[in-house]
């Protein structure tokens, strides 16, 4: 496949894991993906869908999967990308000879998910968004930020639940709920300016 000239320019400025992104890039275009650059990263896809992602961290590179959950991993070389993963897995690689021992397994996760993408299979999550009391609450009291609340996408609705719940004291709830009051009524996800 043809390298994606966007790509291009973001692998030539990239100062962290060189080597193993070239490679890692080189084994996905082996696999008819198409390059593109979604959320700054390259994002790797096939008819359109996403497949998978090439993430530089801190401390490791990692090539995520978007429904990685659907995948057998019979090598068990997925884990959770944090906590609240459900669905995004990922492969975590420190040099250059972790890419290369893993490339046939690589390829074979990749041609699963694209069977994944043809047969249409859809991951199941199941809701988990327990309004804490505090924004019960404000609900309550304001239909308006109920309605805005709804209309935002599932995942901004988790992002703004597990940012209200973590808190420890119902004051701290209620402050957070109230200083993100105006991006919710504006339909933004709580890390969007």
């Amino acid at each position: 496949m043809t390298k994606n000239p966007k790509v291009n320019r973001l692998f030539s400025n990239a100062k962290d894991w060189v080597g193993e992104a070239n490679l890692l890039r080189e084994i996905l275009l082996e696999c008819n993906l198409t390059e593109e650059i979604k959320w700054r990263s390259p994002c790797y896809t096939y008819n359109g869908k996403n497949i998978c992602i090439i993430q530089r961290m801190g401390s490791f590179l990692s090539l995520m999967f978007f429904k990685c959950v659907l995948l057998k991993d019979p090598d068990d070389l997925l884990e959770p990308q944090g906590i609240h993963s459900r669905a995004g897995y990922l492969i975590c690689f420190t040099k250059v000879e972790d890419v290369l021992t893993a490339e046939n397994c690589i390829k074979a996760y990749v041609q699963e998910a694209i069977e994944i993408e043809q047969a249409d299979l859809k991951v199941e999550i199941e809701s988990d968004n327990k309004y804490p009391e505090e924004l019960s609450d404000t609900f309550h009291a304001d239909p308006d930020y109920r309605t805005a609340f709804n209309k935002l996408s599932p995942g901004r609705q988790r992002g703004y639940i597990m940012h209200f719940s973590d808190a420890k004291r119902s004051k701290t709830r209620t402050a957070r709920i109230e200083r993100c009051r105006q991006k919710i009524l504006d339909g933004k996800g709580l890390r969007e300016r």
